[in-house]
């Protein structure tokens, strides 16, 4: 009986490995079988497209954890990119702001310059132009500072205007600098005609930027709201015949000689930040003189 054994194994593994073989000779069979019918035929397609429920889930399944490592990459990704996006945009946009109000600053000074230049061009005087860089702090005087002083031929008493009218006159003037008192100062007056009818008078300022007062006007005299006030180049200070207020009111009060007349200055007294500086040849010659 034991020594029988060892036969009876070896015989049995013979037998095994002979049903092993029979089982692989089969499938390769059905296989080698179902190549043929895949390629001469498509009968097989069927089954290909069956099986693909079974073998679809697997794959997506075996795919998973990369394809959640990508996404999870992506959304990180997309985000800091959002982040960094927004980020810059911002940046750019208050850099596109503020090159924009450059742009407003420029076009705006750019406007007044050449209303400047259009302006001079109606004075037979020599004008140029200077820059305002100061104003008087104290609300008693009406005063500013130019960017122009005696290196640039500025006197004193040298008129000065802006695109719309006259401002004032010089009264300082430093090697850099000048000072110029504007015609609204409540110690100047200036003669002034109505461009209406040519009835002279005295315009004189109330401390006000944007508000005068005429001197002396007879109550028969022949002035309206609306009338424009111009220089009548008396005094040799301003020239003549330059618009310098329009008659804001008119008004008479019982047993008063004398009409209350107030007027606007047609000048932009307090917005102005360029101004014409006439050389006038008559004034300049007065200064000269010993």
């Amino acid at each position: 009986m034991l020594g029988d054994r060892p036969e009876a194994t070896i015989a049995s593994l013979f037998s095994d490995s002979n049903r092993s073989g029979y089982r692989l000779l089969a499938v390769l069979a059905v296989c080698v079988l179902l190549t043929f019918l895949d390629l001469r035929t498509n009968w097989v397609g069927w089954l290909r497209y069956a099986g693909g429920y079974v073998t679809g889930p697997v794959h997506y399944l075996a795919h998973f954890p990369t394809s959640m490592a990508s996404w999870v990459s992506l959304q990180a990704r997309t985000t800091e990119d959002l982040r960094d996006d927004n980020q810059r945009l911002v940046r750019q946009l208050l850099i596109l702001e503020q090159k924009a109000q450059r742009l407003a600053v420029l076009e705006a000074e750019n406007v007044r310059l050449r209303e400047l230049l259009n302006s001079s061009a109606r004075l037979s005087a020599r004008v140029f132009v200077a820059e305002i860089i100061g104003v008087e702090p104290d609300l008693n005087r009406q005063e500013v500072v130019v960017n122009k002083g005696s290196g640039d031929n500025v006197f004193a008493g040298q008129a000065v205007l802006d695109a719309s009218g006259l401002i004032g006159q010089v009264v300082e003037v430093g090697p850099l600098s000048s000072r110029v008192l504007l015609i609204t100062d409540a110690t100047h007056a200036l003669s002034v005609q109505v461009n209406r009818n040519g009835m002279r008078t005295i315009l004189a300022g109330t401390g006000h930027p944007d508000r005068m007062r005429l001197l002396y006007v007879a109550d028969t005299a022949d002035i309206v709201e609306g009338d424009l006030l111009v220089s009548t180049g008396l005094g040799k200070r301003y020239p003549a015949g330059y618009p310098v207020a329009v008659v804001a009111s008119v008004r008479q009060d019982p047993g008063q000689a004398f009409l209350k007349v107030e007027a606007r200055p047609t000048a932009h007294i307090d917005r102005a930040s360029h101004v014409l500086l006439v050389a006038s040849t008559a004034s300049q010659s007065e200064q000269e003189q010993p």
